[in-house]
């Protein structure tokens, strides 16, 4: 009896240092892993797709990434992070890897929409709201200037704020542009004016005054103007307002004597 229970306890011994070390195996191959990750993996070339504003250079700088750095330790969001602190016109950053050395920064870039004025000058914005760049007059930003709607402390990298009382207009701006945008009509409206409590009117085309509904439905608003020109309900040399807050979309064309 007692030679059974002392070959037991033989075969539970076994069985644990079995187990350890296996465990211990284990863990020298994965320290001899990742030793030579450290050591054989380094980035020697960076290649950067998507910039027009930037250059490849400039998002390598801002990503803080040089060569030579381990490929494995350099973190895709602490990196993104750093290319979006830095450089305001960022507006996705995905990175990958491509082995064995190099990495791969592709970029996505925001679009300007609109230029608004705030303390010291004029601001240039996204459609997402957020605050691009600073210039002296509306006139250089290329873009939409609004009146009617003041920028509160703005700062580059920063998102647009306005006053309470006008939290609504800025909404509505907000929900404007993104329809714009959407319907690759950015481009052709060269004033926004929130001047009005009830409406809002731009330029569109340098030669109709369209008014909206403040905080309606601007996805249909803008599509009527769209299909209008589209199938020529609205032609395409003449001028005059189109009148969208109306139950029924009117176009007013502009006369001579008016």
């Amino acid at each position: 009896m007692a030679s059974r229970r002392s070959n037991k306890r033989k075969q539970r011994n076994r069985g644990r240092f079995g187990f350890l070390y296996k465990l211990l195996s284990l863990i020298i191959i994965l320290v001899v892993i990742a030793a030579g990750c450290v050591v054989f993996f380094r980035v020697e070339e960076i290649t950067v797709t998507g910039v027009s504003r930037y250059t490849a250079q400039e998002i390598i700088d801002a990503s803080g990434v040089e060569t030579g750095d381990n490929l494995f330790l350099v973190g895709g969001s602490r990196t993104a992070q750093k290319i979006y602190s830095t450089l305001p016109y960022v507006d996705e950053v995905n990175i990958r890897h491509a082995l064995p050395d190099g990495l791969v920064i592709n970029v996505t870039e925001r679009t300007p929409a609109a230029v608004i004025q705030g303390d010291e000058g004029w601001w240039i914005i996204d459609a997402k709201g957020k605050i691009l760049e600073q210039v002296s007059k509306p006139e250089q930003a290329g873009v939409a200037e609004v009146s009617g709607l003041t920028a509160l402390l703005p700062a580059v990298g920063t998102t647009l704020a306005v006053e309470d009382a006008e939290s609504l207009k800025l909404e509505s701006l907000m929900d404007l542009l993104y329809a714009l945008e959407q319907r690759d009509i950015l481009g052709e409206v060269s004033s926004i004016d929130l001047t009005s409590a009830a409406e809002i009117s731009m330029v569109y085309d340098g030669r109709l005054t369209v008014k909206m509904r403040m905080s309606d439905d601007f996805m249909w608003q803008t599509r009527v103007l769209t299909e209008s020109l589209a199938q020529g309900i609205i032609q395409s040399n003449e001028t005059g307002v189109v009148d969208l807050t109306l139950d029924q979309p009117r176009f007013i064309p502009k006369t001579d004597g008016s």
